[in-house]
């Protein structure tokens, strides 16, 4: 509707920019109540890192929508000026200062604006209530990380200001700043919007790159929150310098591009402003970047100097959300009569007069660039540009005036009213601008809505046209998307995997849609209904690496039928047959004098307990139980108790005989014939006293193992009580220990036998095994352990048979002409050696 207006009043642009105008001059107005304006009209500072004294910042470049933003302002206060029902008789000034985009810049007419009114100084105060700052409201300024720091200065004063672009999230915490409002949506609802198109396309593995700066790391933290819950997976995300002159700025861009490319994805979402945006753009297109979808927002792509860029159409898609804001009437025609006013001699001097009445020459930062500058070069800005959120926020000031002063449709007084007077009359009611209903909500903020919007080339020619539009829900007409696919269909960016059965889905990135395949590993399958872990198998259960299901264990313990225990059995069966031979030949010769000497009968007894010593072996085999754990141990002590005590009563009589010889007549008798059978009675009641102890303090149980084996469990006789186990064998070592005493030192004459030294080295046999057997039990896998005790026992007793038993029967069988009465009677006494002749 405006375009023929604006055609018309170029005309007259061409004329007025033959020469230099007061167009600077026109950013400041006396009036009632002042509006303070904070809008960027240039970029590029100078030299801001080398700054080494406190002096004023400049700026290179005009931005030109900095400028326009700011006629805005000056549009709509020269219309509520007009107005008879908003402010009747009463003049609203403004005073417009420039931010450069740099906090440090926006400091300084921020600090102005905070000065008492008339003066340049800020009365240090403890209570503000009565004070009154120069400006009633501020208006602006446009980045986040600009209204971070002024916000802050404001809300101390409690003076209304309200941004025309900051969205930065962390701006809606009331607390920190209650007097800051904004006339746009915040990046929350940005994000929730970017989300909604993504999952309409089905991307959700993308790349999200954000400036360096407080829009660009708010807005991406916020997305990354808001993806995480909708399953889009962020492949990569990183941050771009917004220091382009910084010499490590180029070397930042390239490394994100290498790893946008590394990551193979076909949508990046970008949050940054012009110039950033710009530099990245270009680097993707200087490096070869593949062809992507690019989801922009309103902070680069409306961006002239982004369309601008050689060759643009190679980077793909662009989509991109902008503010849902309306035309507001009047508003070229008021800027082409404006521009044909600075021009003349007459409008410019009663300009520079209004200016010296504001009496603020502390602060220099007017748009010096702007009276060099054309209507033509500003018109296709001019046509596109987002002005209305700053009208809206100059109307907001002025309906909450004209409620704080209590003004009607004719009349309006003059009372003085504090700035903090108009944020309850701001908080409360809507009001209405150009006959649409706006208001703040409970985070001062306004949600307008956004429009979708697609770069469409024609001809080389750039156009921006709506494809859908988002409020509540999201509307996309896909129709009018014509991607760069080559069938102009939304290309794909996913990264699910279609997992084998046994694998699940190891995340990788951000979230859950993207993931590697990996095997499950062993005792653990994987499920369908978890598909993201494998499930551990329960304990009597077991599985392969990428398994499906778990099996039963098998029962794992000595079986029968195994080599090593037919070897063991074996070898038992030997020893036994050994022993019952022996036995048999000490029987048959059992009157004879070597069999009476080393102890007649209890030769008999003892080899008889060492052949169910031996035979005691078969409990370790087959499949163990309670019972058989508990007999183990039992049957095994009491047979070599029984054994030793018979070497036991032979031991004493040699000590006896060797070591205490005017005693020997008078206590022989305890141990030898039949009183030797009580104390061979008594060492065993004192063993079976021990047992009993066994099983009271705990026996030996079973216990399965399920971590030895991998596919099976190992049924092991485990030891509840270490105290009765150590009581029930300490005893055997103890009687063991003191027959080895009793006999070690003993000698005879070359022409006796030594009946102790076989006793001395059955023992010291004994002592040897158990040695062993302790370290290799305390150290070997459980899987061997009923081999070990099978091992012990076996060597233990052929130990014993082979240093006692068979020396003896060797006698007996090759050497009959030594088993005399002569050679074996009284053998244990030491006798004089016959002295040589």
């Amino acid at each position: 509707v405006m375009v023929p207006d604006l055609l018309l009043c170029l005309s007259f642009g061409y004329a007025a920019a033959l020469g230099p105008t007061c167009l600077s001059a026109q950013f400041r107005r006396p009036g009632d109540y002042i509006i303070g304006g904070l809008f960027p009209f240039g970029t590029d500072t100078v030299n801001l890192t080398a700054r080494s004294e406190p002096t004023s910042v400049a700026c290179q470049r005009l931005f030109v929508d900095g400028l326009i933003w700011a006629l805005g302002m000056k549009f709509a206060i020269d219309q509520i000026n007009n107005s008879t029902s908003l402010l009747p008789g009463v003049k609203l000034g403004y005073d417009m200062y420039n931010t450069c985009f740099e906090p440090l810049v926006a400091l300084q007419p921020s600090l102005l604006f905070l000065t008492r009114n008339g003066t340049t100084g800020i009365g240090v105060l403890c209570n503000y209530t009565d004070y009154q700052p120069r400006v009633t409201a501020v208006i602006g300024p446009h980045k986040s990380d600009l209204c971070m720091v002024t916000a802050k200065l404001f809300s101390f004063f409690l003076i209304p200001q309200v941004s025309y672009g900051a969205s930065s999230e962390q701006l809606s915490n009331t607390e920190l700043y209650p007097s800051f409002y904004r006339t746009v949506p915040s990046d929350k609802n940005l994000v929730e919007a970017v989300v909604l198109l993504l999952n309409r396309f089905g991307w959700n593995w993308i790349a999200t790159v954000g400036s360096d700066d407080e829009y660009g790391r708010g807005a991406q933290g916020l997305f990354l929150s808001v993806a995480g819950n909708h399953s889009i997976c962020i492949a990569f995300e990183g941050l771009i310098p917004t220091d382009l002159a910084d010499p490590k700025a180029q070397t930042q861009l390239e490394d994100t591009i290498k790893l946008i490319n590394n990551t193979k994805v076909n949508t990046i979402v970008l949050f940054a402003f012009s110039q950033p945006a710009q530099a990245l753009l270009e680097q993707s297109i200087r490096m070869g970047l593949s062809e992507k979808v690019w989801i922009g927002t309103e902070a680069w792509i409306l961006s002239d100097t982004t369309a601008s860029i050689p060759n643009i159409q190679s980077i793909g898609t662009v989509l991109g959300f902008i503010m849902k804001a309306g035309t507001v009437p009047g508003f070229q025609k008021y800027v082409a009569d404006l521009f044909t006013s600075v021009q003349q001699d007459k409008f410019c001097q009663e300009s520079r007069e209004f200016n010296h009445l504001m009496n603020s020459d502390a602060v220099d930062t007017l748009c010096k660039e702007c009276d060099h500058i054309s209507l033509r070069q500003i018109s296709s800005v001019l046509r596109r540009s987002q002005m209305q959120p700053v009208y809206i926020a100059v109307y907001s000031v002025a309906h909450a005036l004209h409620r704080a002063l209590g003004c009607t449709h004719h009349t309006c007084p003059k009372a003085s009213i504090r700035s903090w007077q108009l944020l309850h009359f701001m908080n409360t009611l809507p009001f209405t601008v150009n006959g649409q209903s706006f208001e703040f909500d409970q985070t001062h903020g306004t949600n307008t809505g956004y429009k979708l919007i697609f770069w469409s080339w024609k001809n080389g020619t750039l156009t921006y046209q709506p494809v859908g539009n988002y409020e509540d829900s999201l509307y996309i007409d896909k129709s009018q998307i014509r991607f760069h696919t080559a069938d102009q269909k939304e290309p794909t960016s996913e990264c699910f995997r279609h997992c084998k059965p046994g694998q699940f889905k190891q995340i990788k990135g951000f979230h859950l849609c993207c993931y590697d395949c990996t095997d499950c590993p062993e005792n653990t399958f994987w499920s369908a209904k978890d598909s993201t872990t494998c499930t551990p198998c329960l304990q009597h259960q077991w599985s392969p690496g990428r398994s499906t299901q778990c099996y039963d264990r098998s029962e794992k313990y000595l079986f029968w039928d195994e080599p090593l225990t037919i070897a063991l059995l074996t070898l038992m069966s030997i020893t036994v047959s050994l022993i019952c031979l022996t036995a048999a030949l000490f029987l048959k010769n059992l009157e004879t004098p070597l069999v009476q000497a080393s102890g007649g009968k209890l030769n008999l007894f003892a080899l008889f307990t060492l052949t169910l010593l031996c035979l005691s072996s078969c409990l370790y085999i087959g499949k163990p139980s309670n019972t058989l754990c508990m007999a183990q141990q039992m049957v095994y002590a009491l047979c070599l108790s029984g054994c030793f005590s018979t070497f036991l009563v032979k031991s004493l009589e040699i000590t006896l005989v060797t070591e205490f010889p005017r005693c020997a007549p008078t206590l022989l008798h305890w141990v030898t014939r039949r009183r030797a059978w009580l104390l061979v009675a008594l060492c065993l009641l004192t063993e079976c006293s021990f047992c009993v102890c066994y099983l009271h303090l705990g026996p030996d149980s079973l216990q399965p193992d399920y971590k030895s084996l991998p596919t099976e469990v190992l049924l092991v006789c485990t030891t509840r009580s270490w105290l009765a186990f150590a009581l029930m064998h300490g005893y055997n070592g103890c009687v063991a220990f003191l027959c080895f005493l009793c006999t070690f030192m003993v000698q005879t004459s070359g022409k006796k036998y030594n009946i102790a030294r076989g006793i001395t080295f059955a023992i010291l046999i004994y002592l040897i095994i158990w040695i062993f057997f302790i370290a290799i039990f305390a150290t070997l896998k459980t899987v061997l352990k009923p081999v070990t005790q099978i091992s012990t026992i076996l060597a233990t007793t052929l130990g014993i048979l082979g240093t006692y038993y068979m020396p003896k029967c060797y006698i007996i069988l090759l050497k009959p002409d030594l088993n005399t009465v002569d050679y074996f009677q009284n053998s244990i006494k030491e006798e004089p050696e016959e002295n040589s002749q």
